[in-house]
């Protein structure tokens, strides 16, 4: 009795256990999921707030607004590329581990241009333009090789595995038309013991055949069917006995002398 009382004890705690793991997995996927679509809201209310003071705001206000676009942009599209691209090819965890230092330079220069965006000394701020728009061009042309170098990877391994399977399907195809392939060959014949399949019946040759290309009309639907009506009979009755009548006489013996 207490052996049971302690399973059944030991089960109800499992199953509180289960229970409570599966809660905090809950919780914490809800969580994630909720933070990313703040993170999601908070990134686009930033870029349209960067695209309203690019166009409302010329100048240098505008110019860096322009600048951290264009980063925020490239940066986003090629983490979303290599995220992507690592599930099917292992060889991008290096790759994203170089953008990560990358983005680490990246995530530098966009907070510097949203301290500058405040700055009051207008020509100062145009003074270190060059210099931040040589720091974005670098970064975002080196992002750019890295998202296009794994497109390129990517492309190349789908043209590869089409050339291959393009070959296969030739092959293939030509093994179902091998009567177009030439005369067969021995190993195409039946292996000895093996019956081949059953011939067909041969077509039946016409009348008169043999007598040249002579040309044969139809015949008539007429006779046809009036043949099908009528008995077949022979054209000449067999031979029967005769009749014979009680005053028919017997013919007499001739005599021999």
């Amino acid at each position: 009795m207490e052996t049971v009382v302690a399973i059944m004890a030991l089960i109800f705690v499992l199953f509180l256990a289960l229970g409570a793991y599966a809660t905090v997995k809950v919780v914490g996927a809800a969580k994630r999921g909720v933070d990313r679509t703040i993170s999601q809201a908070r990134r686009t209310v930033e870029d349209t707030t960067l695209r309203a003071k690019r166009l409302a705001q010329p100048g240098p206000v505008g110019e860096l607004a322009e600048l951290r676009l264009r980063l925020r942009t490239t940066m986003r599209a090629t983490q979303d590329a290599l995220e992507a691209g690592v599930a099917e090819d292992e060889s991008l965890k290096e790759t994203l581990s170089l953008f990560a230092r990358l983005s680490a330079h990246g995530h530098e220069l966009d907070a510097e241009l949203r301290r500058l965006e405040s700055e009051p000394d207008r020509a100062k701020l145009t003074e270190r333009l060059p210099v931040l728009r040589e720091r974005t061009e670098r970064i975002t042309k080196s992002a750019d090789g890295l998202r296009w170098a794994a497109h390129d990877r990517a492309r190349r391994f789908a043209d590869d595995d089409l050339d291959t399977l393009s070959a296969q399907i030739d092959v293939e195809t030509g093994a179902l038309r091998h009567w177009t392939t030439g005369p067969a060959t021995p190993a195409d014949a039946p292996a000895a013991g093996e019956a081949g399949p059953p011939p067909w019946p041969a077509a039946a040759a016409p009348e008169g055949a043999g007598d040249g290309d002579r040309q044969t009309w139809p015949e008539n639907p007429e006779n046809r069917t009036r043949e099908a009506e009528e008995p077949s009979r022979p054209a000449i009755a067999p031979p029967g006995p005769r009749p014979t009548y009680p005053w028919q006489k017997k013919p007499r013996p001739e005599s021999t002398t």
